[in-house]
This record gives structure tokens, C-alpha cells and sequence, in this order.
């Protein structure tokens, strides 16, 4: 009975090294995206404090020198700025941040799931690859490149639609001049769905791709249609991930992509009620300001990292509320 016991003891001290051993592996592996996510994540976190200083460079001295001994704490200053001035334009510049958002969170998950459940019911897998591709390629333009586009395409003089106009006996439109200016947020809304949508039905095709075929043959021979087939089977596989990209593009809500607004609209004055939004509004007013910008930045970045962390909590309880299982924690 001793010797059993022992051997028992044996066998399990062999297997916790062998479990051990396990573990060490994993945690080797996992080291360098560790490291890679204490380096460039967390520890840039402590510039934080910048939002709360006015920061100074002390010559000769290094970058923390300055951040503690030379830059006085300020408060909440630097936040101020952002409220500052003109509350028509803060209202205008927070109306536009949040309402461009909601319209992108809603069509930017309708859309793509529309045209990937489209693809995937082609026939022709050399079509469907061939619209994917075309679909997608936007994504990888410049908002440089898409705002030169943008302009041989609605230029006063040169533009191609003004030529077309002058070619049907219609006066030409100043597309960056107010008379235009009620175009705009469609175009806007357009450009950033072109270019976008691209990544999202990639994502949702691939989720597609992973549902098991034989439930669609079992559909058919009980009879459904393929309308009934996209209800049963397809959406109720891509819930999770609709809700994981809602959840997303609502923490980042209180951002937007200033490509898209400075560079499409060319920064013209006619058009900022259109295109001003929080990003917009601080790069520009970095050039009308003789104090140092750098608190004032930081602050707006961690004004919008806060309120999109809130706006993340908030939807993802939601999420969790009438469907535990899509929710993200």
C-alpha cells in the first residue's frame, strides 16, 4: 500500500513538471507581445500628465527633466480650451464629431453585412472574388490621394463635374464655396462608406465562409428560401461580431478620421459648420495660438480616450443586457 502510494506521488509530481513546463511555453510565447504592449501602451500612458501641465522644454534637458522641473501644473486649463471661444462652434464642433459617427456605426454595419451576405450567395466564386477585391482596394487609398481625387472631380474650373455641367447648358457649382454647402455631408458620408465598407464585409464574409454548409443543405431540402436561410442560419452566426464592431465604433465615437474631413474639403472656410469636428477644430486652432500646444492636445486626446471609454462601457452593457453571449466582457 506504501509503495502505491508512493508511486502514486511519483506520477503526480511528474505530471505537475510536465504541466509546468506547459505553461512556461505559453508564457515564453506570449512574452514579446507582453513586452510589445508594456512598451508602446502602457508606459506612453504616463504622458497622461501633460493634459494637467503647461509644458515647457528645458534646453539642454531631457524630455522628463521638463515634464517634472520645468512645466507647473495647471489644473484643468488645458481642457478649457476646448470650451472656450465660440459655444456655437464647441456645440457645432461636438453635434458633428457624434452625428457623422452614429450615421458611419449604423450604415458601416448594415452595409457590409448586406453585401457580404450578397457575395457569398453568388454562384460564380471568380465573381464574387473579383467584387470583393474591388470593394476592398479603397481601403488602402491615402485620404491624401481620395482628397486630390475628390478635387479633379469638383474643382470650379477644371472639375469633371462642372464640365459636365457646362456640357448640358447648366451653370457650374463652387463645390467649396457655401452655394455647396448642403452637399457636403452627403459627400462625406459617401466617402467614408467607400472606403470603409471594404474592411467590414471582409470580416463578415470570413465569418460566412465558417458556418457549417450543412445546416444551408438541411434549409433546402425542408424547403426554405434563401431569404430564410439568410434569417435562421446567416445573421444569427454574425450577431457576435455585428455586436463586437458596434461596440467598437462606438468607443470611438467622440473621434473622426481627420483625413476625411480636413483633406476632402480642402480646410475651406465656407465649409466649417460642415466639417469642423473635435479633431479639426484643435489641429486648426494650434495655429492661432502663442502658448505651447502640447497640454492642449493631450488634454483633447484624453478628453475623447475618457468619454469613448464610457460610450464602450455603456454600449457593451447594453449588448450584454439582451444578448449575454455577444457581448465583449
Amino acid at each position: 500500500m506504501v509503495t502505491n502510494q508512493l508511486v502514486d506521488n511519483k506520477k503526480k509530481r511528474k505530471k505537475q513538471k510536465g504541466a509546468w513546463i506547459d505553461q512556461l511555453q505559453l508564457l515564453i510565447l506570449a512574452l514579446p507581445t507582453t513586452l510589445w504592449y508594456l512598451l508602446f501602451c502602457y508606459l506612453p500612458m504616463f504622458g497622461i500628465i501633460i493634459a494637467f501641465k503647461n509644458y515647457r522644454v528645458a534646453p539642454g534637458k531631457g524630455f522628463l527633466w521638463s515634464l517634472l522641473n520645468n512645466s507647473p501644473w495647471v489644473g484643468l486649463d488645458n481642457f478649457q480650451f476646448l470650451f472656450s471661444g465660440n459655444m456655437d462652434r464647441t456645440i457645432q464642433m461636438f453635434r458633428n464629431t457624434v452625428g457623422y459617427n452614429l450615421i458611419f456605426i449604423v450604415l458601416g454595419v448594415v452595409i457590409p453585412v448586406t453585401l457580404a451576405i450578397m457575395l457569398s450567395q453568388l454562384f460564380s466564386k471568380r465573381l464574387a472574388k473579383g467584387c470583393q477585391t474591388a470593394v476592398f482596394l479603397p481601403y488602402f487609398l491615402s485620404w491624401v490621394v481620395v482628397g486630390y481625387f475628390v478635387y479633379a472631380f469638383l474643382a470650379t474650373k477644371e472639375g469633371l463635374v462642372n464640365n459636365l455641367l457646362i456640357s448640358l447648358g447648366s451653370d457650374p457649382v463652387r463645390w467649396y464655396q457655401g452655394e455647396a454647402l448642403g452637399y457636403w455631408p452627403y459627400f462625406l458620408v459617401f466617402l467614408q462608406l467607400w472606403k470603409s465598407i471594404g474592411y467590414g464585409m471582409v470580416v463578415y464574409m470570413a465569418v460566412i465562409s465558417g458556418i457549417d454548409t450543412t445546416l444551408y443543405e438541411a434549409a433546402v431540402i425542408d424547403g426554405s428560401s434563401i431569404w430564410q436561410q439568410v434569417k435562421y442560419i446567416t445573421l444569427p452566426h454574425l450577431r457576435t461580431i455585428m455586436s463586437i464592431m458596434f461596440i467598437m465604433a462606438v468607443g470611438r465615437i467622440f473621434y473622426s478620421d481627420f483625413g476625411l474631413f480636413y483633406r476632402t474639403t480642402r480646410n475651406s472656410n465656407s465649409l466649417t459648420s460642415v466639417f469642423t469636428t473635435i479633431d479639426v477644430y484643435v489641429f486648426n486652432s494650434l495655429f492661432n495660438t502663442n502658448r505651447p500646444v502640447y497640454g492642449y492636445v493631450s488634454a483633447s486626446g484624453f478628453l475623447q480616450s475618457a468619454l469613448g471609454c464610457i460610450m464602450l462601457l455603456l454600449a457593451n452593457s447594453t449588448i450584454k443586457r439582451f444578448d449575454p453571449d455577444s457581448s465583449m466582457f
